[in-house]
């Protein structure tokens, strides 16, 4: 553990570590002498490139907007300045230069193939720039990300610490070792006992319910048979009585010499106790 804590901690401070980052800095001078606004110019891109470090992701885009306006005036101007200087040229040369009808065409259609170059040149720029910004982007939310859970890292060797010596402390009160074997099982025996543990009770909460759900019919089911044998009840208990009072004319009729009707009365009785004894399966 001490060696995993010593590994994490020299990754976080290789992670901790600022950045190499170079940013690619473009810088121009005017070299145009007693031109005040040129000189502010340069003086001010080049406060700007020095503080380019410091500098955060706004800061980098205003300053390539304003670099952008910049170049784009000053292309005008040389075009402006080098057009002119040639028309000057062509006047005051000796002799002067005068353009045909069928140059100018010439020119114009030159002109016409370099300026759908150019804009094919144009479009190609704002696409690899469109393409630099979205990776620019998309790494610097990676990089904050990386941060974020630098961060997050810093703070787990003391996290580690705590809870080894929260182990520590544990594993001192259960000394000695308890001896229940199920208290002293590693995590995973632990999990799959107290996993085990409960599945036997959704088992037993199963059959409980199949239980429960079964006990209203099993008590209509006893309604029903109660109510089946109290007629038969009632039937055995007139059949006894008839029983007992038949068994005692026939002593009677023993005894006092009575004629043979009560001694035919009694057989039928007799048989017919026997026949509802077995009936209602009673023992004599």
């Amino acid at each position: 553990m001490a060696t995993t804590t010593e590994e994490l901690s020299d990754v976080l401070a290789q992670l901790q570590k600022p950045p190499d980052l170079e940013i690619l800095q473009l810088n121009a001078s005017l070299a145009t002498e007693g031109d005040q606004n040129a000189e502010k110019r340069t003086s001010d891109v080049s406060d700007a490139s020095a503080n380019m470090e410091n500098a955060s992701l706004g800061d980098i885009e205003a300053s390539l907007i304003y670099n952008k306006d910049l170049f784009s005036k000053l292309r005008f101007t040389y075009v402006e300045q080098n057009t002119k200087e040639k028309f000057l040229r062509a006047i005051i040369g000796d002799p002067p230069t005068f353009v045909e009808q069928q140059e100018n065409a010439e020119f114009e259609a030159q002109l016409l193939e370099v300026k759908a170059a150019l804009k094919e040149k144009k479009q190609n720029t704002a696409e690899l720039v469109a393409d630099l910004e979205r990776r620019a982007r998309a790494l610097t939310h990676r990089y904050e990300s990386v941060l974020a859970r630098s961060a997050q890292l810093a703070a787990l060797p003391d996290a580690l610490a705590s809870l080894e010596s929260t182990i520590a402390d544990l594993r001192a009160r259960t000394t000695p070792p308890s001896s229940n074997p199920s208290l002293v099982l590693p995590l995973p025996e632990t999990q799959s006992l107290v996993a085990s543990r409960e599945a036997e009770l959704a088992q037993l909460d199963h059959e409980l319910s199949t239980f429960q759900n079964s006990v209203p019919r099993k008590a209509r089911e006893l309604e029903r048979l109660e109510a089946e044998l109290r007629p038969l009840e009632t039937h055995k208990t007139g059949a006894v009585a008839a029983a007992k009072e038949a068994r005692r004319r026939k002593e009677e009729s023993e005894r006092g010499g009575m004629g043979d009707e009560l001694e035919e009365r009694g057989r039928w009785l007799r048989g017919v106790e026997a026949g509802l004894r077995q009936l209602l399966e009673v023992e004599q």
